[in-house]
């Protein structure tokens, strides 16, 4: 075998792993929706766990490289065999989490469901430089890490792109065994190409790879926080994401793909690519991150994707400033073990220290503020340095563009919600640019960096928290906010409504945003009685504010499904009043709607709706035939169902329209707009109701009179299942541009 005939062997094989490595996170994250939802903190556990298993996996690799190479191959080779027989991928038999206990449980279920092969396979990339590396005139094997980063973004791109839309999880399950019997079969070549070249101890090609060069303090916690501040900044985002706009798979991919594609540059032997973007990298973070403590106003895509790419140019930044500042191939497993638990420490604070200590994401604005402290120094910004000005002059150009900073930011703040965005923007880009002045003086730097966040609606974020009107659960950040012009006190979850009441008490119980009187869901509960008679049962997944309680009349029963117990503390503690007053009684079941619907007798309900909002969407578990086949469980066979599918981003009324054509089921939409002389307390939405029973969704009709509800168009889309389902073709393209 030549040289360059091996050399590809290594990269297929790294390639190859890395690929399986990260194909794997999205699959085994989309087998678990059904039990565990689409909360941003469920990816941001699942990212956690990856990141402790790799961590792991590297942690074996360091120890497995102080062994002769023959006995490295042969304990790899069969524990990569071994690992294969939990294959191919199926959820742990783990009993469901109890309320508060997520945090914990997440990350057990899928350490228990794809703990081994992970473990293994995640140690492919340090092994296999090593194994490289062997060879004393192989080369520098650093390189071989941007093959592998390669992999592991085409993994995560196939999936939504390719896998998802294409397989059901069995196959897709299948699919990645048989890959994974592929990779043995590539490494036990590659041990075979190293076997026969590898040196026997003592020799010069084994004394190349003995360690050389010590590894002091400071250097090793330069490395730490070069990985885990990008770590913790692409979990931060995807928080930021998920929360703002919309809970889905391929959102979750897209900061963990750029985060895994940034090290490409930063690890390639040519530094052009890296070192031009680490020149940008002080005016994107400077501008981007201005919007780190924004916490109010509308979805916008293009600020999110202002934080997609600073997260990207970030990561190249800091990735390049670690692959600079690497040790010889002698210290290759030991680097690769510090920069995993660097990445793991950024997880750690990003996935579970955060949410238990804020209750915001402060985590983001802060690894921005990190991010800047530790961009590499370009020369072209040490301008002050050139003109060989004296130290008076440099604190002179600094205090300057402090000062300069405070009172453009103060009027930045002034004109943020009421003023022209473009003079807005303007000055946010003279601040920028003394900022850029002072960067080399970092502390000035940040600082100014820091002065923008809070002009840029950081104030009123800090201002809200320090009202106590903010709270941060494992499953969201919630925020109460009052309107004086509209006498409205609202529940926000990110830029999700999720109930309005207004605070004069006279109105303090008429139902308000998508549940008013002509919404779909207000004509179906008013008229319960009618349809049914007296002592009708409704229940009702997802709670928001309780306003749907002021539809129960004296004879009804209502249950509320909540999955978040601080939702129904809202209620508890009167900030909003629509069950206390309206339905007292009521019982409350905490957990997954799915979970607990199942646990109900047969036949309990006459009514059930369906109202889980989880960042503009419902959750995609929660309309698939399973879960219908749960709902029409817990109905009476007259039952009505009722979906909320109200969404900016995901056209759901082909998915429920297939679903009803699979069951021949009746099934109509009610769309309510929000017109011209409407309560400024109601908000547009969509309803679909169906049911077993065709009579009744008629009566439903009747009873309406004139407020219209139209029959769903026929599809020729497949219903989801819990096996196979698919967003992506459901995506409203043209609203992810605009701002709403």
């Amino acid at each position: 075998m030549t040289r360059t005939t091996r050399t590809a062997l290594f990269v297929v094989t790294i390639l190859v792993g890395s690929f399986l490595l990260f194909l794997v996170q999205p699959l085994v994250a989309r087998m678990a929706l059904p039990l565990l939802g689409g909360a941003p903190n469920v990816w941001n556990s699942a990212m956690l766990v990856y990141q402790a298993l790799l961590l792991g996996g590297y942690a074996y690799a360091h120890f497995l490289s102080r062994w002769p190479l023959k006995r490295q191959a042969m304990v790899h080779v069969i524990l990569l065999v071994l690992a294969g027989l939990t294959l191919p991928i199926a959820l742990a038999d783990l009993s469901p989490p109890q309320p508060g206990w997520e945090a914990l449980w997440v990350p057990a279920l899928l350490a228990l469901t794809i703990g081994p092969v992970f473990f293994l396979v995640s140690a492919q990339a340090p092994l296999m430089q090593r194994w490289f590396a062997a060879d004393a005139s192989a080369g520098d094997p650093y390189w071989l890490y941007a093959a592998s980063n390669i992999g592991s973004f085409a993994g995560l791109l196939s999936y939504p792109l390719l896998f998802e839309p294409g397989l059901s999880l069995r196959s897709q399950s299948l699919v990645w065994t048989a890959l994974y019997a592929g990779l043995v079969l590539l490494v036990a070549a590659v041990a075979a190409a190293r076997w026969r070249a590898a040196p026997s101890a003592g020799t010069e090609a084994d004394a190349a790879t003995t360690p050389k060069e010590p590894l002091g303090t400071k250097r090793i916690l330069l490395w730490l926080a070069l990985a885990a501040v990008p770590s913790g900044l692409m979990l931060s985002t995807t928080t930021h994401l998920t929360t703002d706009i919309v809970a889905m798979p391929l959102l979750w991919v897209i900061p963990l793909g750029l985060y895994l594609l940034s090290y490409v540059p930063a690890f390639a032997a040519n530094r052009t690519v890296t070192r031009a973007i680490s020149y940008v990298a002080p005016p994107v973070v400077v501008l981007a991150g201005s919007l780190a403590m924004v916490s109010q106003g509308s979805a916008d895509m293009m600020g999110a994707l202002a934080a997609i790419v600073m997260l990207f140019v970030v990561a190249v930044a800091l990735h390049g400033r670690l692959y600079d500042t690497r040790p010889d191939a002698s210290q290759l497993t030991a680097f690769y073990l510090i920069m995993s638990a660097g990445g793991a420490l950024g997880g750690l604070f990003t996935a579970l220290l955060a949410p238990l200590v804020f209750d915001w994401v402060w985590e983001h604005a802060l690894l921005v503020l990190a991010a800047a402290i530790l961009l590499p120094g370009m020369k072209w910004y040490d301008w002050m340095e050139r003109l060989g000005w004296r130290k008076v002059m440099r604190i002179a150009v600094i205090l300057a563009c402090l000062i300069i900073a405070l009172q453009l930011g103060a009027k930045i703040y002034d004109e943020i919600y009421v003023g022209d965005q473009n003079i807005v923007w303007a000055l946010t880009g003279v601040i920028a640019v003394a900022a850029l002045l002072v960067f080399t003086q970092r502390w000035a730097f940040v600082a100014i960096l820091g002065v923008l966040m809070l002009s840029h609606g950081g104030i009123d974020t800090l201002q809200t928290s320090y009202n106590g009107l903010r709270s941060r659960s494992y499953f969201g950040i919630y925020t109460i906010r009052e309107f004086a012009d509209t006498q409205v006190r609202t529940l926000a979850h990110g830029t999700t409504m999720h109930g309005k009441q207004h605070v004069e008490p006279e109105r303090a119980l008429e139902p308000t945003s998508y549940y008013t009187a002509t919404s779909g869901v207000g004509l179906t509960l008013a008229n319960a009685g009618k349809i049914y008679g007296k002592g009708a049962r409704v229940g009702v997944v997802g709670l928001g504010a309780g306003t749907l309680a002021c539809y129960r009349e004296p004879d009804q029963t209502y249950d509320f499904f909540e999955i978040d117990p601080a939702i129904l503390a809202y209620s508890q503690s009167g900030t909003f009043t629509f069950m206390k007053a309206c339905a007292p009684d009521a019982v409350t079941h905490i957990g997954d709607a799915r979970l607990k619907l199942d646990e109900m007798p047969a036949g309990t309900f006459d009514v059930l709706v369906i109202d889980a909002f989880s960042s503009d969407a419902i959750p995609l578990h929660l309309i698939t035939q399973e879960a219908i086949d749960t709902y029409q469980k817990a109905l009476k066979p007259d039952g009505l169902l009722l979906f909320h599918i109200s969404n900016r981003y995901i056209d759901l009324n082909p998915v429920l329209s297939a679903a009803a054509q699979e069951r021949g089921w009746e099934m109509r939409i009610r769309d309510d707009p929000q017109e011209e002389g409407d309560d400024a307390a109601k908000a547009p939405s969509d309803w679909v109701v169906t049911s077993p029973d065709e009579k009744r969704v008629k009566q439903l009709m009747e009873l309406s009179k004139d407020r219209v509800w139209v029959r769903l168009a026929v599809t020729e889309d497949p219903a989801w299942t819990d096996d196979y389902a698919s967003i992506l073709p459901f995506i409203r393209w043209e609203n992810m541009l605009s701002k709403h």
